[in-house]
C-alpha cells in the first residue's frame, strides 16, 4: 500500500466585493462578527479542514483586506480582481498563481462566516471518494428566495444549478440551495472557465454554470446535503450581519468549536 497521502485541497476564498448594502465604504468581508472581520472565519474553517493554499480573491480595499491579517499570511497569497465580471471571472484570475496545481480546490464566498471545517472536509472527502470533477455542498432552506437552487433528475442525480432570477415558478419551489460551498477538479475547472461565455443579461462570468455543464459531459458531479439550514445565513445588511454575529455569539456561549 502507498504510504503517498492525497494533496490537500488548495481553497480560492472569493473576497472581492465591495457590499454596497452595508452602508459603509469598508470592504464587505472586514465588517466584523463577534468582533473579527467576517473573512477570518472563512479562513479558520479552510485551515481546520487542512487547505495548505490559500488564495484570496481581493478588489475594493485590497489593501485592507491583506492588512487585516497583519503577519498571519505565510499560507495567505492574495490576487487582485480588478475588475469585478462575476464568480467565474474571480475565480479565473488565480490562474497563475496555482501554476502546475492538479489538486482540488474549495471554491467559496468570503462573506460566509458560519462556514464549518466539519462541511469542507465532507465535502473534499466524498469529492475524493467518488473520482468527482466537482462535489457541491448543499442545504435545504424553508425559504430559499435569492439562492441557486439544485436541480436534480428523475434518478436524483444533479443536472443544474439555476440562479433565483432565472428560476421557473416550480424551480423556486424547490428548497435545495447551492450556498457556495463547492470542491473542483482544478486543472478541469480552470480549463472550462478559460471557454466560458458570460451571462447573456449581465455580461459577467458565472462560476455555477460550470458543474451542469460537466455534468451534461461527463456525469461526475456530485452533491452532499452537507450544509446546516443555520450555516446558510448570508450578509447582504447590517441587519443581516447582526443575525450572523448572534448566531455565532450563540455557539460560543454554549462552548461549541466555532469552525470545527
Amino acid at each position: 500500500m502507498s504510504d503517498t497521502q492525497p494533496i490537500q485541497p488548495a481553497s480560492i476564498i472569493l473576497a472581492a466585493g465591495k457590499g454596497t448594502r452595508m452602508g459603509s465604504d469598508l470592504p464587505k468581508v472586514l465588517h466584523p462578527v463577534c468582533g473579527r472581520p467576517m473573512l477570518h472565519w472563512v479562513v479558520d474553517a479552510v485551515r481546520a479542514a487542512g487547505s495548505r493554499k490559500i488564495l484570496m480573491v481581493v478588489g475594493h480595499g485590497a489593501d485592507l483586506v491583506r492588512d487585516s491579517f497583519g503577519d498571519d499570511t505565510s499560507d495567505l497569497e492574495f490576487i487582485l480582481q480588478e475588475e469585478q465580471k462575476g464568480t467565474g471571472h474571480a475565480v479565473l484570475v488565480c490562474r497563475e498563481a496555482l501554476g502546475e496545481f492538479t489538486g482540488d480546490s474549495f471554491v467559496l464566498a468570503g462573506d460566509g462566516p458560519l462556514i464549518r471545517a466539519e462541511t469542507l472536509r465532507t465535502l473534499a472527502a466524498h469529492h475524493a471518494s467518488r473520482n468527482a470533477l466537482a462535489t457541491l455542498a448543499t442545504s435545504i432552506l424553508e425559504d430559499p428566495t435569492g439562492y441557486g437552487r439544485i436541480i436534480r433528475n428523475e434518478s436524483d442525480r444533479f443536472v443544474a444549478i439555476v440562479e433565483h432570477r432565472n428560476a421557473t415558478d416550480a424551480q423556486r419551489a424547490i428548497c435545495e440551495v447551492y450556498p457556495s460551498y463547492a470542491c473542483f477538479n482544478t486543472p478541469d475547472m480552470m480549463q472550462r472557465l478559460e471557454n466560458l461565455d458570460p451571462d447573456s443579461d449581465s455580461g459577467e462570468y458565472y462560476l455555477t454554470s460550470i458543474p451542469g455543464q460537466i455534468q451534461q459531459e461527463t456525469d461526475r458531479v456530485e452533491v452532499v446535503a452537507a450544509v446546516p439550514a443555520e450555516d446558510v445565513l448570508s450578509i447582504n445588511t447590517p441587519e443581516q450581519l447582526a443575525a450572523v454575529d448572534a448566531v455565532l455569539r450563540e455557539r460560543l456561549s454554549n462552548g461549541a468549536e466555532v469552525v470545527s
